[in-house]
């Protein structure tokens, strides 16, 4: 009984570390290579995921600590990069938490996206007031650096001069747009992250034999019919006179549009599908869906007006997820 129990805890152990590696590994490339860490640091998730699902709650839950009291160690200050680590970290964990719940795929994001956001926005205000430090100016500052480098590479290219001009003289009402978007653009990562990571870990978590929800056909998937009338309602906002409640409502439309796109994508990998279109096919369309903004808006909108056109005929019967 003991040497089972000593292998059991070795077993367990080595998975932890596996884990901690992996996901130093994934901060140490967002750290050294911005480009291609950035894009890496969005499936930092998975492995948080899949070893809280291996481990338990109580052993799982070492890796994304030991990650965070790294990025600590190494950060040695509260940024806006920590907290973007801190935010998938506990993203990972919390979906792994709700998925052992067997919800449905809206309650699971939606809950995973609001623990998240809220604690993130706790998170910013124990830090301002622990260090004195204005939020909102810290915010502004981080959104004014990104457009400044962002203008630097519209001038290293090929662009015509008028159009720097536009872009240059459009700046400061950007950076006011983007600060009062924060809110909205937050949960849209959040909403984008953790679809992704559902549909990542699915193989991963059957092929170890290990739990996943029963979110039945995603591509079949739909936006609730309510949320028409939430669309409706936010654009009534944008014709209100106070500034405030303008930026509300563009807020909502923003995430409200987000929801819609991923049930325009459903529709669009229902059609691949059911077509049989060959896989290069498909990764070409879903990648000009992802660079082309009008082919983004079509998608969306397929999303949009499935409520009353119903483009896969699934009637009463559509399946629930």
């Amino acid at each position: 009984m003991e040497e089972k129990s000593f292998f059991f805890s070795t077993g367990k152990t080595k998975d932890m570390v596996t884990g901690i590696v992996i996901i130093s590994f994934m901060l140490a490339t967002f750290a050294y290579l911005p480009v291609v860490g950035t894009l890496v640091s969005f499936f930092i998730p998975i492995p948080v995921l899949f070893y809280r699902a291996k481990l338990g709650r109580k052993d799982g839950i070492v890796i994304p600590l030991s990650a965070l009291v790294l990025v600590l160690v190494f950060a040695r200050e509260f940024s806006i990069d920590t907290l973007f680590i801190m935010e998938l970290l506990l993203l990972g964990f919390v979906l792994s938490e709700l998925m052992e719940l067997n919800l449905s795929i809206e309650k699971t994001i939606a809950f995973a996206c609001s623990i998240v956001f809220f604690s993130c926005i706790l998170c910013l205000l124990l830090y301002g007031n622990l260090s004195g430090k204005n939020i909102f100016a810290a915010a502004s500052n981080f959104v004014a650096k990104n457009l400044e480098l962002s203008m630097a590479i519209y001038e290293s290219m090929d662009i015509p001069e008028e159009h720097l001009y536009i872009i240059s003289n459009a700046m400061k009402n950007i950076e006011y747009v983007l600060v009062r978007m924060i809110p909205a653009l937050l949960i849209i990562f959040n909403i984008f992250i953790s679809w992704t990571c559902i549909l990542l870990v699915k193989p991963i978590l059957k092929g170890k034999g290990l739990f996943y929800p029963d979110f039945g056909h995603l591509k079949l998937w739909k936006a609730p019919d309510f949320l028409v009338w939430c669309v409706i309602g936010s654009c009534l906002l944008l014709f209100w006179p106070d500034k405030t409640i303008k930026i509300i409502g563009l807020n909502a439309i923003f995430i409200l549009m987000t929801i819609f796109f991923f049930a325009g994508i459903a529709i669009v990998a229902y059609y691949f599908e059911k077509k049989a279109v060959p896989r290069t096919v498909r990764f070409f369309l879903y990648t000009l869906i992802g660079l082309q903004q009008i082919v983004l808006i079509i998608v969306i909108g397929f999303g949009f007006f499935d409520v009353w056109f119903d483009f896969r005929k699934l009637g009463a019967h559509n399946e629930k997820v």
